[in-house]
């Protein structure tokens, strides 16, 4: 890759960029409708191996989430974004909200397996909660869109918890994709150790029979620059995949979640977007 500018040194502050985000789940506004109806489910032993649910009040069935937050791969807790999975529950689904394991504690593979065996698990339990796991989707927001386009390209993750065929889309915001070569501490530290780079890489597995992908970036995201988006969407439409991409004039890295809350949602069309997408795949 050529295009390194400035990504490679924004890569270590995704959390930094992001941190505002924790104020939205102290002090921002919550969508009516829906509550958190289970918490800590564990999907592995370790302590971060753990997940919530959200759901409408109403009765289901509904289409099942999986939402990964992001933070560099290094950071992150499902407890700074109830708000984000209240959103997506108000838009008619029961959202799953998993920690996953992070480094330096661990390296890749370990939290694309996690995210693997977080989405299995929240197929096994929604359905005493008004979900449907025969309508899943996974998405994600910056390191969790890298996470959510992993699972659902790369063949082997989902396979490897027996359920090669459980996602039914895929959703990135502001996810890097292509982001070779690894020259900032964060990507260092999260990757390095791979014996194979190009398997990191959500590029490397687009593939004609995945399932849809929806991805979404803003122009003025200098922490992952949107051509990740646009070059993903390409490689995916050049091998006869589903793939669908937009860009929002002017946002940034934390604009692309921020715009899930309800103080900000008037500054673009992300959540309608993204729900629009999943309702049109998953019924």
């Amino acid at each position: 890759m050529t295009r390194r500018g400035l990504f490679a040194p924004a890569l270590g502050l995704v959390a930094a960029a992001c941190s505002p985000l924790n104020l939205l789940n102290a002090l921002g506004p919550r969508d009516p409708g829906v509550r958190r109806v289970a918490r800590d489910i564990a999907y592995g032993d370790e302590s971060r191996q753990r997940l919530d649910l959200y759901a409408p009040t109403a009765p289901g069935p509904y289409p099942t989430l999986v939402f990964f937050y992001g933070g560099g791969w290094e950071s992150g807790s499902r407890d700074q974004y109830g708000w984000a999975a209240q959103a997506l529950a108000a838009r008619g689904f029961v959202v799953a909200l998993p920690d996953y394991r992070i480094a330096p504690q661990v390296a890749f593979p370990a939290f694309i397996e996690d995210a693997a065996a977080a989405t299995a698990r929240a197929a096994e339990v929604v359905g005493a909660h008004g979900g449907d796991p025969a309508r899943l989707g996974v998405l994600g927001h910056s390191a969790g869109a890298h996470l959510a386009m992993m699972i659902a390209l790369d063949r082997r993750y989902m396979a490897a918890v027996g359920r090669p065929g459980l996602i039914r889309a895929a959703a990135g915001l502001a996810g890097p994709y292509d982001f070779l070569p690894l020259d900032v501490a964060a990507s260092r530290n999260a990757f390095g150790r791979a014996p194979d780079l190009t398997l990191t890489q959500p590029v490397t597995f687009v593939r004609a029979d995945a399932p849809p992908i929806w991805l979404g970036h803003g122009t003025a995201d200098a922490v992952v620059h949107d051509e990740d988006t646009i070059i993903l969407d390409r490689r995916m439409r050049a091998v006869g995949g589903r793939s669908e991409a937009k860009l929002y004039p002017g946002l940034d890295h934390a604009d692309l979640i921020a715009t899930f809350s309800p103080l900000f949602r008037k500054k673009a069309t992300v959540l309608a977007d993204v729900t629009g997408f999943f309702h049109r795949q998953l019924g």
